[in-house]
């Protein structure tokens, strides 16, 4: 009897906060569950558990063996490399970002979409660990629904970025990694927000986040007003997550264009970042046919000595 009982509880996953149980090795979860058929309120036998590392404090290891605090003798160096923002104005809000992540050095993927569709009303930027990004804002999309569903009416954008500002600052110092804007339009117009994997939570007109957001923020803070056009604020996005492209290492090979209005967010299309250097966004309404990059802009004159000489 006592060995039944030992045996019963010896090896127990640690489950996500606030759920009925956890998934055990004995479990059969079938691909359905997982699947289109999944929802966290629909599993039958608990939610998928996470696997916390056999260390006495997370917190310390990960302090010890990272570049928590920027030690150069640290065993494992995160180097995050992404550009991501969003800015509002009387229009809407502008969601842009590029399309490279990067494993240290290498670049793991071209193709990547960083902006989440959360619902039909509310759009979050990926920046940071992706799957953290991916994970916990598809979590706050279901949660989005349930607060429809019990309201009778839609989030606001106020309250969802503090749902997630919440739910990850329960798990600060474990690893989380998560820079993201939660853009929508709700009954006070056009809202940003940003929220961090610290918990921090901001409201603001104008965000960008990555390792190429000085960039960015040098092209927005030149060309951002109130009063843009829709086409104004669509270009100044894709020019900002061009010079991000262009000028970072660890951003480029194309930006994803989403601009939100009053009935929802609309996807603007994907710009190759190679591409609007020599030929600009191509068949965009309003485009001159130019290039963004420096060459266009001189006429091909390299310097006033070259220019005075051929004068």
């Amino acid at each position: 009897m006592m060995n039944t009982f030992a045996k019963r509880f010896e090896k127990k996953p640690i489950g996500l906060r606030g759920t009925q149980g956890a998934v055990t090795e004995d479990d059969q979860i079938t691909d359905a569950a997982w699947g289109s058929e999944a929802g966290f309120g629909n599993l039958v036998k608990g939610t998928h558990s996470f696997n916390v590392p056999a260390v006495p404090d997370p917190t310390a290891f990960l302090r010890m063996h990272t570049d928590d605090h920027a030690d150069p003798n640290c065993r494992i160096k995160i180097q995050h490399g992404t550009t991501t923002l969003a800015f509002r104005y009387k229009g809407g809000v502008i969601v842009a970002v590029d399309s490279r992540a990067t494993a240290g050095s290498y670049v793991a993927s071209g193709t990547v979409r960083k902006v989440i569709e959360i619902n039909p009303y509310l759009l979050g930027t990926m920046a940071g660990g992706a799957a953290d990004c991916q994970y916990w804002e598809t979590y706050l999309g279901m949660q989005c629904r349930l607060h429809e569903l019990r309201n009778k009416e839609r989030i606001s954008v106020a309250a969802a970025s503090k749902y997630l500002s919440n739910l990850v600052y329960s798990y600060k110092g474990m690893g989380l990694s998560m820079g993201t804007m939660i853009c929508g339009w709700d009954k006070t117009g056009p809202a940003v927000f940003y929220v961090d994997s610290d918990g921090t939570r901001l409201k603001g007109d104008l965000f960008s986040v990555g390792s190429g957001s000085t960039f960015a923020y040098g092209v927005l803070d030149q060309g951002y007003r109130w009063d843009l056009s829709d086409e104004e604020a669509q270009e100044l996005g894709r020019r900002s997550i061009y010079a991000a492209g262009h000028r970072d290492a660890f951003s480029g090979n194309s930006c994803n264009l989403y601009h939100v209005k009053v009935d929802g967010w609309v996807y603007l299309g994907n710009y190759d970042i190679s591409q609007m250097h020599y030929e600009g966004p191509g068949d965009v309404p309003g485009s001159t046919g130019k290039g963004y990059g420096y060459d266009v802009r001189t006429g091909h004159r390299f310097s006033v000595a070259a220019e005075a000489v051929t004068a």
